[in-house]
């Protein structure tokens, strides 16, 4: 339903995860008669769960830890692990700075040209532990990092920007933009592409050839492009607007592309909401930061942090909460959801009674903004469990 914004203007309401709740059907299940496994292309993920390309999240053994927990590390290809042999030093410098100076001096670390050599070394660091290689570029770099990629063997790349399009328009003469539906047509590995956070966009993005799309422009807790630009689409309707596209594509072509919601969730709840809104997996960043064997120390930040002229993007603190075993499937210690993600999921789906994902794809939802206040008064005023 349209709503007018002002004389000429209106526009649809849009609803982010905590405007929605999901709700129980009439069946429920025991947890342990739930799958929450899903298939990208080739490859049996055990998690519906990438880890978001962040370089204070993401590192080799990171990745590997990911994949042998059962989901996937996406790598970042233009971070700190391909401009430096050893980070290590930086991340603790990072972690050390004052607030008032970071960008400024994550913007001079992030100058240090890429190594391509190191392209190949990193994936292959994930590739000899026998797990799913993952890792992302940004569609300026695919086509010169490509044969980097090709000769690591990566598994899956993510052409992955804060909005792609399949369709990028240029006057510029001395550029040739990246025709996106031929290079992944004529590339020998399966890619994922994203952003994007409307029906028409995920559309577009789905004829390219991609197995899979992100959904998300804005949303995640370290990124301030809905500040910094004034656009984005709460996370439900966005996700909700991808898997229509979804349809109409399977209808169209008989071709299954994945919906991946791409930031936003904080809690097993936001990951379950997700799933319920259409997504098949997730793509989650500063949760996973405050794993004890993180690179970041706690702290967390996105791709266009370190821009050099527009910096999207802030150094936020996730603290340190668990081991990543804990954060993704426990034993959870603490009662907020922020432990054992997707024991929650699987939790919430057997209490609603769904058994697969593609099953709670259709669980029914609800707008209701009083969830998350409704008779927690008292946890609020005490600070503990939903009221932190």
């Amino acid at each position: 339903m349209e709503v007018e914004i002002g004389i000429g203007k209106s526009g649809r309401r849009a609803y982010g995860f905590d405007d929605i709740a999901i709700v129980p059907s009439r069946r429920t299940r025991d947890p342990e008669d739930i799958d929450i496994s899903w298939d990208l292309d080739a490859f049996h993920l055990e998690l519906p769960l990438i880890a978001a390309a962040m370089d204070g999240v993401v590192s080799p053994a990171t990745a590997v830890s990911f994949g042998q927990l059962g989901g996937m590390g996406c790598l970042n290809l233009e971070g700190i692990w391909t401009r430096y042999d050893d980070p290590e030093p930086l991340f603790e410098e990072i972690a050390g700075l004052e607030a008032d100076k970071a960008t400024r001096r994550m913007q001079e670390i992030y100058a240090e040209p890429i190594k391509e050599e190191l392209i190949g070394r990193r994936i292959r660091e994930v590739k000899d532990a026998g797990v799913v290689a993952c890792a992302s570029v940004t569609p300026q770099r695919v086509e010169r990092f490509a044969p980097h990629v090709l000769e690591a063997e990566l598994d899956v790349l993510v052409i992955q920007g804060t909005v792609v399009s399949a369709e990028h328009v240029s006057k510029d003469p001395q550029r040739q933009p990246l025709n996106l539906k031929k290079f992944i047509r004529e590339f020998d590995l399966p890619v994922i592409v994203g952003g994007c956070a409307s029906y028409a966009t995920a559309l577009h993005l789905m004829r390219t050839g991609a197995v899979g799309i992100l959904v998300g422009v804005g949303p995640g807790h370290a990124c301030t492009s809905r500040g910094v630009l004034g656009i984005g689409v709460p996370q439900a309707t966005a996700i909700a607007d991808a898997a229509g596209a979804r349809i109409r594509h399977l209808d169209e072509t008989g071709v299954y592309v994945h919906v991946i919601a791409d930031g936003g969730m904080r809690t097993g709840g936001d990951v379950a909401k997700a799933i319920a809104c259409g997504a098949d997996a997730v793509m989650v960043g500063s949760p996973l930061a405050g794993a004890y064997e993180s690179p970041g120390r706690g702290f967390h930040w996105g791709m266009a942090t370190f821009h050099p002229t527009l910096p999207r993007g802030a150094r936020v603190f996730s603290g340190q909460r668990g081991t990543l075993e804990e954060i993704l499937v426990g034993p959870a210690h603490e009662n907020d959801g922020s432990l054992n993600l997707f024991g929650a999921l699987r939790t919430s789906m057997a209490t609603t009674g769904y058994e697969t994902l593609k099953e709670f794809q259709k669980a029914e939802v609800m707008v209701a903004p009083s969830l998350l206040t409704e008779g927690k008064s008292l946890q609020r005023a005490q600070a503990v469990g939903m009221g932190r």
